[in-house]
C-alpha cells in the first residue's frame, strides 16, 4: 500500500507532486434574499461596511511519511476574511529528511472596489523532490504499463484567476454574494438558480528532471473555463449538480510546441433520505471527458502535444484514486465516478484530542467506485477498451471551513491511501 500523505487535520501534498489546495468557500457575512443561515451562522456584517470582519487565523502543523519524501515536517496556515470579507489566504511549507521541500501560497476571491462582478485569485507553488516518482510517456522505451521513473525533480507553477460571475441566478447581487450558501430549492434554469461564471487563468508551469533534461520543461498559456455551479452546498452537496467546460492553450514559442486541450465535467447529487442512524444519505455521480485536439498536428518532426505534467491524465487524489498521481497520460480520457455518502447522527470528533481545538461541524463516511481510461485516440472504442477501475472507502469532515478527506482506494496495480482537502467533485 502506498501512503501518499498523512497529517492530523488539514492539507497536504502528494507524489509525484500534484498539489491541491482547499477551495475555501468562506461564506460572506451578509444577508441576502436567497440565503438562509442556521442560528450559528447568522450574518454579521454587510459588504457595504468599510471595515470587514477581523481576520481569522488557523494554523496546523503536520508530519507524514511517503515513498519519495521519507519523513516530512511542515505547517499550513489559513487566513479567512483576509482584508476583505470573502477573501482568504493559504500558505503551506514542508521539509523532509531526504532534503526535499515544498512551498505553496494562494490568495483567493479578492475584489477591486466598485467591480462587483469579478473575483481575482493567484496561487504559486515551488518544490524540489530528491526522489520524485514520475510516469513519462514521452520516453519511447516506456508506455503506460512501464515501471515508474525515480529521479530528482524541480517543479513549479503560478496561476492567476480572473472570474466573472454572470448577473443572474445567485450572481444577481454580485460575485462576493454568490459565495454565500443558498437554502432555496434547486431549479434547473441557470437564469434563476446556481452561479454561472467565466474564468480566465493565465498560467506558467515547469518541471525539470535530472537525467531527462531533453524532455519538455515548460508550459505557458491561458485557460478559459465556463462553469455553472448549481449545488446546494459546495462542501457537502445533497442536491443539484455542477457543469464545467475548460479550454487550455499553450501558444508555443521557438523552443516549445503549441497545444490545446479541453475538459468537460458534470456532477449530480441525489439525497435519498435520512434514517435512524444517518442524518443524510447522498448518491453522488461524476462524468469526466477530455481531449487534446492538436495531438496529431505536426510542425516538422514536432507534434503539438502537451508535456505529461500539463496534459490529460488519470490517477491521483481526484480521478481514478486507486492509482498514483498522473499514472496514465495521453491524448484523451474518460472517467465515470459514483459515491455513496452518509452523514452519521453520531459525531464525536469535536470531543477528540486535536479535533477539539477546531470547529468540526460534520463528518461523512463514503464508499466509491470509478472506471476510466486514457487513450491516444479520441473515440468511444479506444476510451472504453480495458477500462481501469478503482474502488474504496473514506471519511471526510469539515475543519474550520475546509473539507478534509482520508481515503483508501484499490486498483488493479496497488492500493493508495490519500489524505487531501476538498470533495473530489
Amino acid at each position: 500500500m502506498k501512503i501518499h500523505s498523512l497529517i492530523p487535520a488539514a492539507m497536504l501534498l502528494m507524489q509525484p507532486m500534484a498539489f491541491a489546495y482547499p477551495n475555501i468557500e468562506t461564506k460572506p457575512q451578509i444577508q441576502s434574499a436567497n440565503t438562509t443561515d442556521t442560528p450559528s451562522e447568522q450574518p454579521q456584517a454587510d459588504l457595504a461596511v468599510a471595515t470587514p470582519p477581523s481576520a481569522e487565523f488557523v494554523a496546523v502543523p503536520f508530519a507524514f511519511s511517503s515513498e519519495s519524501l521519507s519523513t516530512a515536517l511542515g505547517g499550513a496556515v489559513v487566513v479567512k476574511h483576509a482584508g476583505q470579507v470573502q477573501a482568504s489566504i493559504l500558505g503551506i511549507g514542508l521539509y523532509s529528511t531526504n532534503d526535499s521541500w515544498v512551498t505553496y501560497l494562494s490568495a483567493r476571491n479578492y475584489q477591486i472596489p466598485q467591480v462587483d462582478s469579478w473575483l481575482f485569485s493567484v496561487e504559486t507553488y515551488q518544490a524540489q523532490f530528491k526522489e520524485g516518482i514520475y510516469y513519462l510517456s514521452e520516453l519511447p522505451q516506456l508506455n503506460q504499463e512501464a515501471d515508474k521513473v525515480v529521479t530528482l525533480g524541480d517543479e513549479s507553477y503560478t496561476r492567476f484567476h480572473a472570474q466573472y460571475v454572470l448577473p443572474w441566478g445567485r450572481g444577481v447581487n454580485g460575485a462576493a454574494r454568490s459565495l454565500a450558501r443558498s437554502e432555496e430549492a434547486i431549479k434547473w434554469n441557470p437564469l434563476t438558480s446556481g452561479v454561472t461564471s467565466i474564468k480566465v487563468s493565465p498560467f506558467v508551469q515547469t518541471r525539470e528532471l535530472q537525467s531527462y533534461e531533453y524532455l519538455p520543461q515548460k508550459s505557458q498559456g491561458v485557460a478559459l473555463e465556463l462553469d455553472w455551479d448549481n449545488r446546494d452546498n459546495g462542501k457537502n452537496s445533497t442536491q443539484g449538480g455542477q457543469i464545467s467546460l475548460k479550454f487550455s492553450r499553450d501558444f508555443g514559442s521557438e523552443d516549445r510546441s503549441s497545444w490545446t486541450t479541453w475538459e468537460f465535467e458534470q456532477s449530480a447529487f441525489l439525497a435519498i433520505g435520512a434514517s435512524d442512524w444517518f442524518a443524510k444519505q447522498i448518491m453522488a455521480f461524476n462524468f469526466y471527458l477530455a481531449d487534446t485536439p492538436t495531438w496529431n498536428t505536426q510542425s516538422g518532426d514536432n507534434y503539438h502535444r502537451p508535456p505529461t505534467f500539463a496534459g490529460i491524465s488519470l490517477g491521483g487524489f481526484d480521478r481514478l484514486r486507486g492509482y498514483a498521481s498522473k499514472r496514465f497520460t495521453g491524448r484523451s480520457a474518460v472517467l465515470y465516478s459514483a459515491e455513496y455518502r452518509i452523514q452519521p447522527k453520531w459525531q464525536p470528533l469535536q470531543e477528540w484530542p486535536v479535533f477539539n481545538l477546531y470547529n468540526v461541524p460534520w463528518w461523512q463516511w463514503v464508499a466509491f467506485a470509478e472506471a476510466g481510461q486514457v487513450a491516444d485516440e479520441f473515440n468511444a472504442e479506444a476510451l472504453h477498451d480495458d477500462l481501469k477501475w478503482s474502488a474504496g472507502i473514506g471519511a471526510r469532515f469539515e475543519v474550520e471551513s475546509v473539507v478534509v478527506r482520508a481515503e483508501l482506494a484499490f486498483g488493479s496495480e496497488d492500493r493508495q491511501f490519500w489524505v487531501m482537502v476538498n470533495q473530489p467533485f
